[in-house]
């Protein structure tokens, strides 16, 4: 049984403005889900649905085999989300936290005695246990928000932006957690993300939405069939030169888009020989000095940037 159904879904407020548009989309049970889209693209509007906070215009949700719009009770109960923001209280320890996030849910005490002291240790806490939570680290403060929302084993644990802000070995750490939960829990984990990377390594199944509809749905692997560009990456020594020469490149006819990231620019391009003989010819007869020339199979950021048709998309 999928864990969520969406048909035809339509969000349109009183200004007029249709967040979304017709969309569809199938959640497996048990996986990792990945939605992924440009600011304005309809996430926050789908996510506040599906979490029971905003009511659809039209069309049909089917959560955990049950109508959403006849269910949204029942259907609270079954689910946890995790805002972008830390919805920990700094106030309390971290066993006062979760104790209080389990009577919200109803949790027996008994089992959530059990529960809390498993999860303790599952996300790795315990040595945390004695300091305040206020001096908790941001990466610490998430996965103590992430435990609090476990107490109630939701079968649908949803989560936005969760590792904004975290420095890279923290985001490692989360990842590994998330994919923790997803095979000791086998809980359905529906993730949002500017970070492609992040849902090309731990997503089941990612969709990319634009204007309130699905643009394509499938795994990390299957995406990358729906770029049929090749990918040219010049990388330079500096950020300030590699935005100076990516407006110069977007200007080439043989150029379809091009992708900053840091000192590297990726360029769209249809005929990877051709481009890279003329781009090189190029940067050696303007005499612009750079670290590497070299064509690269794309990546999810490229199928990313390719669907939606700009590399200065800004994310939600």
């Amino acid at each position: 049984m999928p864990a969520i159904e969406i048909e035809n879904l339509v969000k349109e407020y009183k200004n007029g403005v249709k967040a979304l548009d017709e969309f569809s989309l199938q959640v497996n049970s048990g996986e990792i889900f990945s939605l992924l889209g440009p600011n304005g693209a309809g996430k926050s509007s789908l996510i506040n649905i599906l979490t029971t906070y905003y009511k659809p215009t039209s069309g049909k949700v089917t959560m955990l085999g049950r109508d959403l719009s006849k269910n949204s009770a029942w259907i609270r109960q079954q689910i946890a989300c995790v805002a972008q923001h830390i919805s920990i209280d700094l106030h309390l320890s971290l066993l006062e936290n979760m104790i209080f996030q389990s009577r919200l849910y109803k949790v027996d005490s008994k089992i959530a005695k059990e529960r809390i002291n498993s999860l303790i240790d599952s996300f790795e806490l315990s040595r945390y246990l004695k300091y305040p939570v206020a001096s908790y680290s941001g990466g610490v403060k998430r996965r103590l928000d992430i435990a609090m929302n476990m107490v109630s084993l939701p079968k649908i644990l949803f989560l936005d932006e969760p590792t904004v802000g975290m420095d890279a070995i923290s985001r490692r750490a989360m990842w590994k957690m998330l994919l923790k939960i997803r095979e000791e829990f086998n809980t359905t984990i529906f993730l949002t993300t500017h970070y492609l990377a992040e849902a090309d390594q731990l997503s089941d199944q990612i969709c990319i939405m634009r204007d309130g509809k699905e643009l394509v749905q499938g795994t990390p692997g299957s995406l990358r069939q729906y770029t049929r560009q090749n990918i040219l990456r010049i990388t330079f020594s500096n950020a300030e030169q590699t935005k100076k020469i990516s407006d110069e490149l977007d200007k080439m006819e043989l150029i379809k888009f091009t992708d900053l990231r840091a000192n590297s620019i990726s360029a769209g391009v249809d005929d990877s020989r051709r481009a890279f003989t003329a781009v090189n010819k190029w940067l050696l007869d303007h005499h612009v000095e750079f670290d590497a020339i070299e064509i690269v199979e794309p990546d999810l950021e490229d199928v990313f940037i390719g669907l939606i048709g700009s590399g200065k998309t800004e994310e939600e």
